[in-house]
């Protein structure tokens, strides 16, 4: 699931050391956990700028989020052919689109949609996560 390119967009995404060192020592699921809270703080803190009139900081947290979703979307295994995958990347690539129009536009009601949208689905990642950290543990209890 890990590749470089999504390595190096990780580190572009998480600048801070701790996050750093949270980000290496994940599961794969907790990566995705990770990404969606990273993506949703990004559109959080673009809301803010875009309201104090900071237009380049809005800008570069955008980019920012454009570029997480586009690790997540890169991290599918479409060669499966999986249909939630499927629909993953579908959304993914809505959001990237929808999050270029609030950038060029100042829009804070495509950030706050695009937020929905992340939000909605991160609970799900984060069970998956929950399940898969304690399916580990009562396997290394053995």
């Amino acid at each position: 699931m890990l590749n470089s390119k999504m390595l190096k967009q990780f580190n572009k995404a998480y600048e801070d050391d701790a996050l750093k060192a949270a980000v290496y020592g994940a599961s794969p699921v907790g990566l995705v956990v990770l990404l969606y809270e990273g993506a949703i703080k990004a559109i959080n803190q673009a809301g803010y700028a875009i309201e104090s009139q900071r237009y380049d900081e809005k800008a570069r947290l955008v980019s920012k989020t454009i570029d997480i979703i586009d690790g997540l979307r890169e991290s599918l295994d479409l060669q499966q052919g999986s249909e939630a995958a499927g629909n993953l990347s579908d959304l993914y690539i809505y959001m990237k689109q929808r999050l270029s129009i609030a950038n060029l536009k100042n829009d804070l009601e495509i950030l706050a949609e695009v937020r929905r949208l992340l939000e909605t689905i991160l609970p799900a990642w984060q069970e998956l996560n929950r399940s898969s950290m304690s399916t580990s543990t009562a396997s290394n209890a053995y």
